[in-house]
């Protein structure tokens, strides 16, 4: 039986740990994240995790890396933030082809902005969740964070609405007026969550 964890090698038999689900408990309990695991050199089928965590050490070897959960999450922020410009950039690109009436490419570039909107709040409950954030406490220029989400949520119908009706002069509007403000919103709240978690 061989166990490492973040490429040091774990006492397990010393430790008393006899199974890989209390090999995972006992790195929990030291508030680390697992973030990769090899079965004999193999990686486990993650679908089965009831299984893989009755299996015994013996015989096997076990490698586990690991991560500080407040450092996963900065590190999650700061790709929401890049992918935050990204979407300013399509964005800025979808009114210039909606101003020149290349409504197609309009289009390609918004779905690109969908994508990366859902793609950042989905990041940004996943921290709030993996750090036991309450939302409800995280303030965005004095404004709770759900209400920031819900004029994000009403933004998206206003575009949805729009694309709906072709009316791409109203599209223009939202995007250039009420995106621009989501978006700074969005780097605000981030901010708050900075804070909370102390990064």
């Amino acid at each position: 039986m061989s166990v490492t964890v973040d490429h040091q090698p774990l006492p397990a038999e010393e430790l008393g740990l006899k199974t890989i689900g209390q090999v995972l408990s006992h790195i929990q309990g030291q508030k680390r994240l697992v973030v990769h695991v090899l079965l004999d050199g193999e990686e486990p089928d993650l679908n089965a995790l009831g299984t893989l965590r009755a299996a015994p050490l013996l015989g096997h070897t076990l490698f586990i890396e690991t991560t500080e959960p407040k450092r996963m999450a900065i590190d999650v922020l700061d790709e929401v933030e890049n992918q935050l410009s990204e979407a300013d950039r399509l964005t800025k690109e979808a009114v210039t082809f909606l101003r020149e009436n290349q409504n197609i490419k309009a289009m390609e570039k918004l779905r690109g902005c969908f994508s990366t909107w859902q793609g950042a709040q989905e990041s940004v409950l996943k921290v709030a969740q993996l750090l036991r954030i309450d939302l409800t406490k995280i303030m965005v220029d004095g404004r709770p964070f759900a209400q920031v989400l819900g004029d994000f949520a009403q933004q998206l119908k206003l575009i949805k609405t729009a694309l709906e009706n072709r009316d791409f002069v109203a599209l223009v509007d939202v995007l250039v007026y009420e995106v621009s403000d989501s978006s700074a919103n969005w780097r605000a709240a981030i901010r708050s969550m900075r804070s909370v978690i102390g990064a």
